[in-house]
């Protein structure tokens, strides 16, 4: 749900912060006061086409932000897919500058038109000429049709999805084999090639370091040699280092009978020189271990170059070339004898294409019986609605059993909602019908009959009273409570019966200051509720009746929320 919007320099609007309740939420005020605004607002910082026009006079750019809770399932899924992180609440900032430049965050993270879209195409439901306007869209229109179909639908949407896996596994077999025999030959020709070539080579874990290293001995050998010399002459040679060593242990050694604490220097010194006299035959012995011929040279570079082809066909390293050659072995396994396997694979194929058909038939036939239940339950709403001659259809595109290739986890089903709100008018595609007040109640109906199971966690209605009012006022403003009942409704409205109704009310009113005018909007509670309710129902002149009748409008809407809650 929509839990407040902040709004700078949009319109007559310089700055407002507006908090919504959970249920209902009503905006009311005269003609021309910026109620719809407040949608337009709103609509904006879901995605919407941005306008120049839309930002206050004088001033640079407009910024709208919205915080949303609660916001479900595939709204975190869709955040995980865009890489920004899920939180409880989801910020949505839109700015927007006369330059016609624009900036985008969601939850802090710089977005694109579409990825918003994404996101808030899942939270909203914009009742206008909106892209966010959910039902207008087929594939949710199915959606949305097998939520209502309860677990009958869930059902056998559960056994095509069961019948899609096992033809696909199936699938995927088939496509090892290839195209035609002559091709499968070709393909086992490969294989056994590749499979010869690796095994042939025998690569081994840690081979190439070892060679590596090994190329790097011979290539710098000659400079090992001179430097191994050089050690030897310094351990060996007269006056060398060892010498000096035990010279010095000579010197100590005749002092410690004057000095006995000089004996464990003399002691050092003589283990010093033992360890040099044994590093220096060390040093004399590795020598004939870096006198490399020839052949040595060239069967490291001949045994790293082979490796190194293996690692461009099969795998940057021994495993992946082990892993590659399993792989191989499997397929080349497959494919001997790939003409009785590949017959009875085909077989298997057609007798999966049966099944899943079948599924199919069975899950769109489960689908109609839903979507004419669906459908008279709608029809009904609307003649409450007072639409008495509206018409409400579900169609269903047909499809053929070679067609099974292209079913996907919801079957083979198109459906499309049909609509005709006139007698003699014939049915016509939803997102073909004009907005006006037929279709916002029409909208209504649908509503009502799905909030507790759409994910949607936001309605918006602009001005869905047109063209009523009495009884069928009444109507509209109980269907507004009992869809806020699971479902946030923000509603523009001029109808006393729907302000009654609402969990918050807003009165959006035009002041002026200087030569300058602004559209302010807040909360109307307490006892100014019945002053704006008396307004709605007598205008700018009200009288003690009009009064009397607002208190009578807030009893009767309490009294019906509160058996809404108990039921």
């Amino acid at each position: 749900m929509l839990q407040t919007l902040s709004i700078r320099n949009v319109a007559l609007i310089d700055s407002a912060e507006i908090s919504f309740s959970e249920g209902l939420n009503v905006l009311s005020g005269e003609t021309g006061a910026g109620k719809s605004v407040i949608l337009d607002c709103i609509d904006f910082v879901l995605g919407a086409k941005a306008d120049k026009s839309m930002i206050r006079y004088g001033a640079d750019e407009c910024f709208v932000r919205a915080e949303f809770s609660a916001c479900g399932e595939r709204v975190g899924e869709v955040l995980r897919e865009l890489d920004i992180e899920s939180e409880e609440t989801l910020v949505i900032s839109r700015r927007f500058q006369a330059s016609g430049k624009g900036s985008v965050r969601i939850n802090g993270c710089p977005a694109t038109s579409a990825m918003l879209r994404r996101v808030t195409s899942l939270l909203v439901d914009v009742h206008g000429q909106s892209e966010h306007f959910f039902l207008l869209k087929e594939s949710n229109q199915l959606h949305l049709l097998d939520k209502t179909g309860g677990a009958a639908v869930a059902a056998a949407r559960d056994a095509v999805k069961e019948k899609l896996e096992a033809r696909q596994e199936i699938v995927r077999s088939l496509a090892v084999f290839g195209g035609d025999e002559g091709e499968r030959t070709r393909r086992a020709d490969i294989l056994r090639f590749q499979i010869d070539e690796i095994r042939a080579a025998d690569v081994k874990d840690g081979e190439e370091e070892e060679l590596l290293a090994r190329r790097d001995k011979i290539r710098h050998s000659e400079r090992i040699l001179e430097g191994l010399e050089t050690a030897s002459r310094s351990l060996t040679a007269d006056g060398s280092g060892t010498d000096a060593v035990r010279t010095a242990r000579r010197a100590l050694s005749s002092l410690v009978r004057y000095d006995a604490s000089l004996a464990p220097l003399a002691e050092r010194l003589d283990a010093a020189a033992a360890e040099l006299d044994d590093i220096a035959e060390t040093v004399d012995g590795l020598g004939s271990s870096y006198e490399f011929d020839e052949r040595e040279a060239e069967r490291v570079e001949s045994r790293l170059d082979e490796i190194a082809a293996l690692k461009r066909k099969y795998g940057a390293s021994a495993a992946d070339i082990r892993a590659f050659l399993q792989r191989a072995e499997a397929e080349y396994e497959l494919l001997s004898g790939s003409s009785e396997k590949y017959a009875a694979l085909t077989k298997e194929l057609e007798r999966a294409d049966d099944a899943l058909f079948s599924a199919c038939e069975a899950l769109t036939a489960v689908r109609k019986k839903a979507a004419e239940r669906f459908s008279q339950r709608v029809a009904a709403e609307l003649k409450t609605l007072n639409i008495p001659s509206a018409k409400f259809e579900i169609s269903f595109r047909g499809y053929r059993r070679d067609e099974v290739g292209h079913a996907d986890r919801e079957g083979l089903d198109k459906v499309t909602f049909l609509f005709s709100a006139n007698a003699g008018e014939p049915l016509k595609e939803l997102g073909k019908i004009i907005s006006g007040g037929e279709m916002s109640r029409f909208m209504l109906a649908i509503k009502a009959q799905i909030s507790a199971e759409h994910e949607i966690g936001t309605y918006l209605f602009d001005e869905i009273d047109a063209g009523i009012s009495g009884k069928t006022a009444r109507v509209v403003a109980e269907k507004f409570c009992k869809i806020a009942k699971d479902t946030q409704i923000i509603a523009v409205s001029h109808l006393a019966q729907i302000a009654a109704a609402a969990d918050r009310e807003f009165l959006i009113e035009k002041t002026q200051t200087g030569d300058k005018t602004y559209t302010c909007i807040r909360p109307v509670e307490g006892t100014a509720r019945i002053g704006e309710i008396a307004r709605l129902l007598g205008g700018e002149e009200t009288s003690e009746l009009a009064f009397r009748h607002a208190e009578e409008l807030l009893d009767n809407a309490a009294a019906y929320k509160k058996t809404l809650s108990q039921q």
